[in-house]
């Protein structure tokens, strides 16, 4: 499938990145150094509708609910120590004893007010290390249409329900040459705006597997400087 064909957030999408995510050999980073082992976080991937809008600049903001299917992403807050006003996938670090997927679906819910159980998790993605020593695996979760977010201001700035369309535009992604790295820098257009990597990495992954079933891997891709911190 070359091209992504689906309108709405209902059960056909459901069961196509559900059957994509089980055909994907997911690919699990090492620990790192031993003597400066990396941290392990776990973000969400949540597939809900668009909803009302993603309220941002050179996107339409409907003033009537979309069912167009959309993936939930955040601006941090300014408060936050570590990458104050970046987007981001919710997320963090996995507690002690947590796995990947228990720790994304909690950290949905301390941060965006989204409780789910496990069984709306479709799969995983490929584990990206950060120039910021962190392993973050993605966790594709399926939150259907007509979810209610709560942004805990403490973590959030505000959230966004951003068109699964918006990852797919033909200037998607967007390379730039690294002073630091053979490989480029990777950058995911949205509206007028730009995520970069590491969240745009694993948004791109989560185009190409997901949406267009391609068996593309990521973790090669430069960071910006500002991301490594």
């Amino acid at each position: 499938m070359n091209q992504f064909n689906f309108h709405r957030c209902d059960a056909a999408l459901r069961d196509f990145v559900a059957d994509n995510l089980t055909a994907f050999a997911v690919i699990e980073a090492d620990a790192g150094n031993p003597d400066k082992p990396l941290r392990h976080a776990a973000v969400a991937l949540t597939i809900t509708d668009v909803g009302l809008g993603p309220d941002l600049p050179g996107l339409v903001n409907p003033e009537s609910w979309s069912p167009e299917p959309a993936l939930i992403l955040t601006r941090r807050s300014q408060k936050l120590r570590s990458h104050p006003g970046q987007w981001a996938l919710p997320g963090g670090r996995i507690d002690p004893g947590e796995t990947p997927v228990q720790a994304a679906l909690r950290e949905m819910s301390e941060e965006v007010g989204i409780a789910l159980a496990e069984d709306r998790v479709l799969g995983t993605l490929d584990d990206f290390v950060t120039r910021s020593g962190y392993v973050m695996t993605p966790v594709v979760i399926w939150g259907g249409p007509d979810l209610l977010t709560q942004a805990n201001p403490d973590e959030v700035a505000s959230v966004h329900r951003i068109p699964i369309r918006e990852f797919t535009r033909s200037d998607a992604p967007r390379l730039t040459p690294a002073s630091t790295s053979a490989a480029p820098v990777l950058r995911m257009p949205v509206g007028s705006d730009h995520i970069a990597a590491p969240t745009a990495a694993i948004l791109y992954q989560f185009r190409e597997v997901c949406l267009l079933n391609r068996d593309t891997r990521v973790a090669h891709f430069e960071q910006p400087e500002f991301a490594w911190r």
